[in-house]
């Protein structure tokens, strides 16, 4: 643990180092708890109980003093590591220059520039608009209603284990209840659900999961609702919080020809696969995939709230004017700051980088699932990586035993994320600046909680 060096994209100059000072969680942390707990509602919870005071490259220190190894990046938000010296260069340039104006009120240049490079760097070369708004879950609604206007078609097709945020309408498109539906209904109506293409748990297997996902797509549009129904179907590359589900080859493209044939949109959320994170720019590169409207938060813009909605233009120009827009959709400051995002991606490398760091994870982790009957399932692409757990010899969940190595490693230093319809998925998103020593080490710890089990 005594190597030092600098995060490669900046941000602070932490020490990249794993480093307990206290016991987990700290007494400064402990404090903050109790604080918290008379402050906030209880339907705000965390998944770590340290408190941040610092992080960058592949470290997060907490306000106690421990360091911790981050296979987490908020989410899949700081790919370029916290607090990346682009992104906070240009964000505070901006900041001394005005925070806000409305762009609805008084347009600026950086906006725009957002704008063109997702119009340059998504898939796809018709052409095409960007608009702008603050999380994903408003990315996309807004791209349902640009389905809408466009088509002139009420209906919504999801898929099974889909998470596509918690306002009430992408509450309906999300799939899993509890915690994210329970007690909010009722719902949007007009969205239908259609089986994922899950190879794990796919009832005729693996090689008939795209087969038969495929023939339930087409009999929900085709019998059951109505293609004319339809405007748009959206659907998540990777899936992300359903428990990083990576659709077999394939499947994608059928589903997106299926669109196609019937007049309907293809909708990808990339709000999770966006940035480099899979490897490519965007996870439907890797299929030679161009949606017609491609959604994207997360990474965007390296902690800045700032989420996009990017079409072709005809679509995307089918909205009468004032229709679309917000107070702070587009914040100067977090335009800034994903303008820093993609610069620094490019600049240092870290499509490629993400692909590196998906071939360390895959290697240790099949070699671990081997010889352990708990792992059912090790899947991903690129730095977004999962494995599924499972009692022994079955497909049954064990959201217990994720529970247990999410825990062991806490105690020595790693942050790691649980995932998954049924609780039973540790999913892994690396800073992709992370330190080749730290990426080793955590996955040593990784290693010796597996062997807990």
């Amino acid at each position: 643990m005594s190597v030092v060096e600098a995060p490669a994209a900046g941000g602070p100059q932490l020490e990249q180092v794993r480093r307990l000072v206290t016991a987990i969680p700290g007494p400064r942390s402990l404090e903050l708890a109790a604080r918290r707990a008379q402050a906030l509602p209880a339907g705000i919870v965390s998944g770590q109980p340290v408190f941040a005071a610092a992080a960058g490259g592949g470290v997060l220190v907490d306000v106690d003093g421990n360091s911790f190894i981050d296979f987490g990046s908020g989410i899949a938000v700081t790919s370029v590591g916290n607090s990346a010296s682009r992104v906070v260069e240009r964000a505070v340039e901006q900041l001394r220059q005005f925070t806000h104006t409305c762009f609805l009120v008084n347009p600026y240049e950086g906006y725009v520039e957002v704008c063109e490079a997702l119009n340059r760097l998504t898939p796809g070369d018709h052409v095409k608009r960007t608009a702008l708004f603050n999380s994903g879950a408003e990315a996309v609604e807004n791209a349902v209603k640009y389905a809408r206007a466009a088509t002139g078609r009420p209906g919504v097709v999801v898929f099974d284990h889909a998470y596509h945020g918690r306002t009430l309408l992408t509450m309906a498109m999300t799939a899993k209840n509890n915690p994210y539906k329970k007690d909010f209904g009722p719902f949007t109506a007009e969205v239908h659900r259609a089986p994922m293409a899950y190879p794990f748990r796919a009832p005729g297997g693996r090689e008939r999961a795209a087969e038969q996902a495929m023939a339930a797509l087409r009999d929900l549009v085709d019998v059951q609702v109505g293609a004319d129904q339809i405007a748009c179907v959206v659907i998540e590359p990777i899936q992300g919080e359903g428990g990083f589900i990576v659709p077999p080859e394939g499947f994608l493209p059928a589903v997106a020809e299926f669109c196609r044939e019937r007049g309907i949109l293809f909708v990808a959320d990339e709000v999770q696969t966006g940035f480099a994170r899979t490897g490519d720019m965007f996870a439907s590169e890797h299929e030679g995939l161009a949606p017609d409207l491609i959604t994207t938060a997360k990474g965007l813009a390296g902690g800045l709230p700032l989420a996009a909605v990017t079409g072709r233009a005809e679509i995307m120009d089918a909205v009468h004017p004032g229709g679309i827009g917000g107070t702070y959709s587009g914040n100067p400051a977090a335009c800034a700051a994903a303008l820093g995002v993609i610069e620094t991606i490019e600049a240092e490398g870290l499509v490629e980088r993400a692909r590196v760091i998906g071939d360390r994870f895959l290697a240790r982790l099949t070699g671990i699932a081997d010889g352990n009957p708990v792992i059912g399932d090790v899947r991903g692409r690129g730095a977004m990586i999962a494995v599924e757990l499972v009692r022994p010899g079955t497909t049954e969940p064990d959201p217990a035993a994720v529970a247990q190595v999410i825990r062991y490693c806490q105690e020595r230093g790693l942050l790691v994320l649980s995932a998954g319809t049924y609780g039973n998925v540790l999913r892994f998103l690396p800073p992709l600046v992370m330190p080749e020593h730290l990426l080793a080490e955590g996955l040593d710890i990784l290693t010796e909680a597996f062997a807990t089990l």
